[in-house]
């Protein structure tokens, strides 16, 4: 074969490497991408073990069906050091938390919401209803703790309200977001976040005891300027 034959089908050769490059999607800016080795299904959350560029780590997502051998992608990683989940009985010296981004195309992922009876973070938002305030001396409206938020700082406080989303087992804790009809949805103080050791379903009436926490800093982009911490939860 003549050398200038053998240099046209190098070029046309790397021409066609570079175009199935560029059509291939990367994942998000700061996500994290891998195939999953390992699935470990819990309360209201998924547990993947994944290849990654980098070597194997573990993730924790909203619960979801995801299959072995699967490609995906977790939006918005949060890297948690000497985690333990109780679900699981296991410490991992090294874990990410995030939310399943679109699978790569042409992967094998089957990513879906899983159902079942339990609450979990992926669950429709109900209607809100008015929720009456809780008959305390500390009660407060959703909208009240954010209007004194000052004020209330490491304050302990009772809020009644319906849960609109529930995340369990993050960091220790379940995660709350409570409304009761109070606040306003363009300021975002029409939802209250509540963290506790209790478990709630969502559209549930509770009333929440806990000490108001401001200016929450929980890093991956993830900024409170207020909750109530640590709360118990009563129907």
């Amino acid at each position: 074969m003549k050398p200038r034959t053998l240099l046209a089908i190098a070029l046309i050769s790397a021409a066609a490497s570079a175009a199935l490059a560029q059509s291939a999607s990367p994942p998000a800016p700061g996500a994290l991408a891998g195939e999953v080795l390992e699935v470990r299904n819990v309360e209201s959350y998924t547990y993947l073990r994944l290849k990654t560029a980098s070597g194997e780590i573990w993730a924790a997502v909203p619960t979801a069906a995801v299959s072995k051998g699967a490609r995906v992608s977790i939006a918005r990683p949060m890297v948690m050091k000497n985690f333990e989940s109780k679900s699981l009985n296991r410490r991992f010296d090294e874990i990410v938390f995030g939310s399943l981004d679109a699978p790569n195309p042409g992967g094998a992922a089957t990513v879906a919401p899983m159902a079942r009876a339990a609450p979990a973070a992926a669950a429709a938002t109900p209607a809100v209803v008015k929720v009456d305030k809780a008959k305390a001396p500390n009660a407060k409206t959703v909208a009240e703790v954010f209007g004194a938020k000052a004020a209330l700082k490491d304050q302990t406080v009772v809020v009644r309200g319906q849960v609109v989303k529930f995340s369990g087992g993050i960091m220790g804790k379940n995660w709350v977001h409570l409304r009761d009809g109070s606040g306003k949805a363009a300021d975002g103080s029409d939802d209250l976040l509540v963290t506790t050791q209790d478990t709630a379903a969502i559209g549930d009436i509770v009333s929440a005891t806990g000490k108001v926490r401001t200016d929450v800093n929980l890093g991956a982009g993830y900024n409170y300027a207020v909750l109530v911490d640590g709360a118990t939860l009563r129907k």
